[in-house]
């Protein structure tokens, strides 16, 4: 039996060629219209993980994921990164003439502005998704639209690539957690994300940075989030790398001195290529 992967986005979207490339090709990805509706299936039993988008290089952290990481408490138990390259998809025989309109997710739009802003010819249309808006053009058969996706919804859904590589910025990354139900025992893990909260006093956060420098375990990332309904009180989501599993564990044995509802929420592989 295969394993089973919600995503959020129709087939073809960047969260299934995320899942494809951390479990590979032999899995069953479960479409899903929102994130929420990825951790209703998880909670349910219906899916074995869940891949996620929770930053990009370019718009930074996606913080409602975070919300759903505090919320759900799926434990994290991996890690995969994608280089978001954007292609201008037609059906087969479509000419750069044809096109009147260009269709896509707002945000891919956007990167993609400097190439629309050299063609003011198309009138731009948001979609829902990236593969939603290649899947529409395909199944209609639309001669005077194109969509903005990936190759993998070129393949899928049998369009052709016009123009490659039409993202302004080419250096895009996203990077996608793996969520599970229960964590598993992960040999040989260099990496996790954890959240706490600190005190409002001069140092807090500073204080709790320092127990990390001290153990020699890098901070690979941070990020902060309101506490709902208090003021000037904030959880913070860091990312730590280290070498050395035991200077891991002296740093969050004295990290526990320094923090509040302190919460491990995943420790994993790190997995980084692009």
């Amino acid at each position: 039996m295969s394993v089973k992967v919600a995503i959020q986005g129709v087939r073809g979207c960047f969260h299934e060629e995320a899942a494809y490339k951390y479990f590979g090709d032999n899995i069953e990805t479960v479409e899903c219209e929102s994130f929420k509706k990825t951790c209703e299936l998880l909670k349910r039993g219906e899916v074995d993980y869940v891949a996620m988008a929770i930053e990009n290089s370019i718009a930074g952290g996606l913080l409602p994921n975070h919300s759903l990481l505090r919320d759900y408490r799926f434990p994290i138990v991996g890690e995969v990164y994608l280089h978001i390259k954007l292609h201008l998809l037609v059906t087969p025989n479509t000419t750069i003439q044809d096109i009147k309109y260009v269709e896509s997710h707002p945000i891919a739009l956007q990167q993609c502005s400097d190439y629309l802003e050299e063609n003011p010819q198309f009138n731009i249309i948001e979609g829902e998704d990236t593969a939603g808006s290649a899947k529409k053009v395909s199944e209609l058969q639309l001669k005077d639209t194109a969509a903005i996706a990936n190759q993998l919804s070129a393949k899928l859904y049998g369009l052709d690539i016009l123009e490659r590589r039409i993202e302004t910025n080419k250096k895009n990354y996203t990077r996608f957690l793996i969520l599970a139900k229960e964590a598993a025992e992960r040999p040989h893990v260099n990496k996790a994300s954890l959240s706490f909260q600190t005190g409002n006093g001069v140092g807090s956060l500073s204080n709790v940075l320092q127990c990390f420098a001290e153990q020699n375990i890098n901070l690979s990332r941070i990020q902060s989030m309101p506490v709902l309904g208090k003021r000037n009180e904030y959880d913070f989501y860091v990312d730590v790398e280290w070498q050395n599993q035991a200077d891991y564990e002296a740093a969050i044995r004295h990290v526990l001195k320094h923090t509040n509802n302190f919460n491990i929420m995943g420790e994993y592989v790190k997995n980084d290529k692009v």
